[in-house]
């Protein structure tokens, strides 16, 4: 069924640039633009670094899209229906940036003239998933941070600020006299709020504290998307979401980690004493969350967007083991049970330290006032399914988990 907001496109973005579509939130993102609107065609830029993945969306390549690497079609002619391309490529390059925001790349390419209009091929709409996201990671090396988060996010507003300057600008014309609004919305993280302790929740005028290299490079990234809507009025909206968890998470996070060291009868290492406290949100709740904000969301807004599922990480663990272990098919697949589950869990000291922010919730009442959003999946709910994802796909997991996330693996777990 097809999204209500579809019946008025006039008043909707209709070419999207996702950048980071290849992970996590982006691919689920992009899967559910194009599978709830027919009018929609999405531009998928992504650098594709460990955790950038095409496997996720292959399915959405061959019945949307355009082949990934050489922008050849699978298909012997170049579809009137294309709705999906890929581009590999950092958002740091600011070529390519100017390029894809101009509409200018596919006129290269030829695709526009022979598939669309080619001002549909001309994004009017910016969604920045691309990031380093890992807390560890940054601890390790931060400088990677730095690049993709500040600078890469510096180098699309600027492409955004030239290419769609409006009318009233005292800086640039419009280059058409399009109706469709402009928007560039930020995806941005709860922890860059820092740490809460055993009560409360961050709105979203709470100061931002960030307590790690990498909420710091996505705090600085937050506040530069704040300068350019002051400064040029930019058509900026920040999303700022809690812990996401569902199917394509790359195996470094908590739960996808989880999951397959469980399967594999390998140890379940968690930090401390797990008593860390995340508010869990699915991750196609904050897929509509996102696509909420882009059709409806206020200019210059921040919107909360979290799970209402608080749960300290030592019970997430043995929620997983619980699930796993019930499991008629884990049973006779991979002798699996729980109790022998639960022993493999095993508390390592926190390679975090005071990093280790102690616990996110979120006050999210803005973004279910004004633009009429909860979330609705439960977490046990969620996890279920997340759980019978990665049983259905561990060929996914195989083909994911690369010699460098067993470098990295071996750094922070053992």
């Amino acid at each position: 069924m097809l999204n209500p907001y579809h019946s008025n496109p006039e008043n909707c973005p209709k070419t999207i640039l996702v950048t980071g579509g290849a992970g996590f939130i982006g691919s689920n993102f992009i899967r559910y633009e194009l599978e709830n609107y027919d009018d929609v065609v999405v531009i998928n830029l992504d650098k594709l670094t460990y955790a950038g993945n095409l496997e996720n969306l292959k399915d959405i390549e061959q019945k949307y899209g355009l082949s990934s690497l050489n922008q050849k079609p699978k298909t012997q002619d170049l579809r009137p229906n294309l709705r999906y391309l890929f581009v590999k490529g950092d958002i740091c390059d600011k070529n390519l940036a100017d390029s894809l925001l101009s509409g200018e790349y596919w006129k290269k390419k030829g695709v526009g003239r022979r598939t669309h209009d080619s001002r549909l091929m001309t994004p009017d709409a910016v969604i920045n998933f691309a990031a380093e996201s890992h807390v560890d990671r940054s601890i390790l090396d931060a400088v990677p941070f730095i690049d993709t988060n500040i600078k890469g996010t510096q180098v699309l507003l600027e492409a955004a600020r030239i290419h769609w300057q409006r009318e009233n600008s005292t800086n640039l014309k419009p280059k058409t006299q399009d109706l469709r609004p402009n928007r560039f919305i930020h995806i941005s993280t709860d922890e860059v709020y820092g740490s809460l302790g055993k009560t409360g929740e961050f709105t979203e005028t709470s100061p931002l504290l960030p307590n790690s290299p990498y909420s710091a490079s996505k705090a600085a990234a937050d506040l530069l998307c704040r300068s350019y809507y002051k400064a040029y009025n930019l058509p900026i909206i920040l999303t700022r979401s809690s812990n996401n968890y569902g199917p394509y998470q790359f195996p470094e996070k908590l739960i996808p980690l989880m999951i397959k060291n469980a399967l594999e009868r390998k140890e379940l290492p968690v930090y401390g004493e797990g008593l860390n406290v995340r508010d869990w949100l699915y991750v196609e709740d904050n897929c509509r969350a996102i696509d909420l904000v882009l059709r409806k969301g206020n200019i210059g807004e921040i919107y909360n967007i979290g799970g209402e599922n608080e749960m300290k990480n030592i019970k997430v663990v043995k929620l997983i083991c619980k699930i796993l272990g019930e499991s008629g098919r884990v049973n006779s697949e991979h002798g699996t049970r729980n109790t022998k589950l639960n022993k493999l869990i095993k508390f390592i000291d926190d390679p975090r330290g005071k990093a280790h922010d102690f616990r996110y919730a979120l006050d999210c009442s803005k973004i279910k006032k004004g633009l009429g959003w909860k979330p609705v999946s439960k977490f046990e709910e969620g996890l279920r399914e997340t759980i019978d994802w990665y049983l259905s796909n561990r060929d996914w997991v195989k083909k994911v988990v690369t010699g460098e996330y067993q470098e990295y693996y071996k750094k922070i777990y053992t």
